[in-house]
């Protein structure tokens, strides 16, 4: 089987305490499927529930019906209901996720949390630092950055970071939320180029992307989340 990730019936809402526990239902019984080789764009609304389905995808939330099976291992893991040791698991061998806001982590040099990710394959530190300095390089992170920690960065180093981090693995799957939002032109056919990559490598990969040159450089296939309508290209 070639599918990658396969959601069906996935539901998500969002109960808001802060006032008087109104309901928000974001996602409704939402069902896709990404195969090897596929970029996969999420279009729709502000609103419609994209990056709250990269997230129920990824982990970060649960849902409250419904399925989210990524192939890992071999088989099939479903992340709406897997116990945490196994969507780490996930998260360290498969599914890389690229945000829109780097998590900076104090006093961490830049290549040091690019790095990060092969290193937990098992990748040893010489190779993983080769790997990351090249990604840092091709997404033109000045050298002089490569050595300090990102807090002091601005937005656009910060994602480049980012990104370079999300890559550096070979992830099979890629779930990438508005990895463009901040960068400028050069950088963002730069990442364009890391997705296109990507797909042609084998990878899944799934992403929200509002800039249009950009969505249609990368997207194999476009499907819209408030009408579930595709685009098949």
């Amino acid at each position: 089987m070639n599918a990658m990730i396969e959601v069906e019936g996935l539901s998500k809402t969002f109960t808001l305490h802060n006032q008087g526990g109104t309901r928000l239902p974001v996602l409704d019984h939402i069902s896709l499927r990404v195969d090897r080789g596929e970029c996969v764009v999420l279009n729709g609304p502000s609103g419609a529930g994209k990056s709250t389905l990269l997230r129920c995808i990824y982990a970060n939330y649960r849902s409250q019906s419904g399925s989210a099976h990524v192939r890992h291992r071999g088989g099939r893991v479903d992340m709406a209901s897997a116990a945490p040791r196994e969507v780490l698991d996930v998260r360290r061998h498969t599914v890389g996720y690229v945000s829109q806001f780097l998590r900076v982590i104090p006093r961490v040099p830049a290549v040091d949390l690019v790095m990060e990710p092969l290193l937990a394959t098992g990748v040893d530190s010489g190779a993983a630092r080769r790997v990351a300095e090249g990604l840092l390089e091709r997404l033109n992170v000045p050298r002089r950055l490569w050595t300090l920690p990102p807090a002091t960065f601005s937005g656009g180093e910060q994602q480049r970071v980012n990104i370079a981090r999300g890559f550096i693995a070979d992830f099979p799957i890629l779930l990438l939320d508005e990895p463009t939002a901040a960068l400028d032109a050069i950088n963002r056919r730069a990442v364009a180029d890391l997705i296109v990559e990507a797909a042609a490598r084998g990878a899944a990969v799934l992403g929200i992307f509002h800039d249009e040159e950009i969505r249609d450089r990368v997207a194999t296939r476009v499907m819209d989340l408030a009408t579930g309508a595709r685009d098949e290209r």
